[in-house]
């Protein structure tokens, strides 16, 4: 009989590549992927803890995939399971419990437990010096355009409100051979844009000594099958004359870039430990923008950090509201236990930082509606990658514009000029040009 398996993921990008991956690993093995809402042999909850509330979600999965099937081997994986292996354990049931280290030995850990029926606790301690862990997908169970490409972990920056560093460890890089290798295995699966993904992209390289991140993006670049290169979150402090210059020549690089901002107010930025001022920000973007007027950038901000003022989220607030973004996600802070942060003097009130979300999140709407509408008229290349309602397909331009157009044939996965006519909420809608 075969058996089945379940992965529920919580959190970011590199979360979604790590299920993918272990995922695959399961089928290889011979299990079947249901659905996390159906009954299965095995559960496996991917954690996160970024904020309080990605805590409390990681225990409601985990509780909820042993009232779905009382019998089935419970794995716990992940930033949560890293950092709080103790408060997992306490959870009845749990039988395996992983971290985020040894995630390519999950079905053989699984294995191991249906026949010893022992629980088990691999989480390492990532203190110690550990290599980048080789995980990787091959496609072949996805319906996508685009694929996730996982090819760095860690982090060295330690900033003051983050708990990351301590569930990722320090950086770690995979090699440009392995991410080539795997590059073509996605191209092979009918991927054609890449999205490269890590925990501090930005790093990549600088404990290897193969280079910067500019050197990898050169050795995707000759990928036969893969048209399009996109970037995961960036530091503005990478964005130097000669990266710049580097990526602008590159045809794949898609000319949207995710600068994580986090504050506009240099204060602030301070008492975050961030590496950079809202100066040096803007010089970044200023850079990319000479290099490839039709960049979008999008970002990150963080209101009521403690001992934001007034004053301090009146400067952020005008500042974002000078760049212009594409888009911007919008975080109330969250005190983390264990980081500096938590412990500071000046706490913001929960009805101040709401309010202050409320502001941001108004700007950060109608600049994305400003954004879009200087698209209409043109003409785009996009990638359509799914039916989102019955004849009107959706897509991104290569600037990660979200663009939607009629037809009858299905263009799921086909790169079209479309002639955008209208844009409405910060989505484009038009006609697909005739060839």
């Amino acid at each position: 009989m075969t058996k089945t398996v379940a992965i529920a993921t919580l959190g970011c990008k590199v979360n979604q590549y790590e299920s993918e991956a272990v995922q695959e690993q399961f089928t290889r093995a011979g299990y079947t992927a249901v659905d996390f809402s159906e009954t299965a042999d095995v559960y496996v909850i991917n954690t996160c803890t970024v904020t309080h509330l990605s805590d409390r979600k990681s225990r409601q999965m985990i509780r909820r995939a042993k009232q779905m099937n009382p019998q089935a081997v419970l794995a716990v994986m992940g930033c949560y399971a890293q950092t709080n292996p103790e408060a997992v354990k306490e959870i009845s049931d749990v039988d395996i419990v992983i971290g985020t280290e040894g995630r390519n030995r999950l079905v053989e850990l699984v294995e191991q437990f249906i026949k010893e029926r022992n629980p088990i606790d691999l989480v390492h301690d990532l203190a110690k010096d550990c290599g980048f862990e080789p995980l990787f997908i091959d496609g072949s169970e996805q319906e996508h355009t685009r694929a996730f490409l996982k090819v760095q972990d860690g982090c060295n920056q330690f900033c003051s409100y983050c708990i990351i560093p301590y569930a990722r460890g320090r950086i770690r890089s995979r090699s440009v051979a392995d991410t080539v290798s795997e590059a073509k295995r996605l191209a092979d699966a009918g991927f054609c844009e890449l999205v490269l993904t890590g925990i501090h992209l930005a790093s990549w390289g600088k404990d290897s000594g193969e280079g910067t991140l500019l050197k990898l993006l050169e050795a995707l670049q000759q990928v036969p099958g893969i048209s399009r290169i996109r970037l995961g979150s960036l530091e503005p402090t990478l964005c130097d004359e000669a990266f710049v210059e580097g990526i602008s020549r590159l045809s794949k690089v898609c000319h949207h870039f995710h600068l994580s901002l986090q504050s506009g107010c240099d204060a602030t930025l301070k008492r975050m430990n961030r590496k950079y001022t809202s100066a040096q920000y803007r010089e970044a973007v200023l850079r990319l923008k000479n290099a490839m007027p039709d960049a979008a950038f999008t970002t990150d901000v963080i209101v009521g950090f403690p001992g934001e003022t007034e004053e301090d989220f009146e400067a952020s607030y005008q500042f974002v509201d000078s760049l212009i973004l594409a888009d911007a996600h919008i975080f109330k802070y969250s005190p983390r236990q264990g980081t500096p942060a938590a412990n500071m003097p000046n706490q913001i009130p929960p009805e101040v930082k709401e309010e202050r979300s409320r502001r941001l999140l108004r700007l950060t709407e109608t600049n994305k509606q400003n954004f879009a509408k200087q698209y209409v008229g043109k003409t785009e290349e996009v990638l359509f990658e799914q039916l989102a309602l019955e004849g009107l397909y959706e897509g991104k331009t290569r600037n990660y514009l979200t663009v939607r157009a009629k037809s009858i044939d299905d263009i799921t996965g086909k790169s079209m000029e479309v002639c955008i006519l209208d844009c409405r909420q910060g989505i484009l809608f038009g006609d697909i040009c005739e060839a």
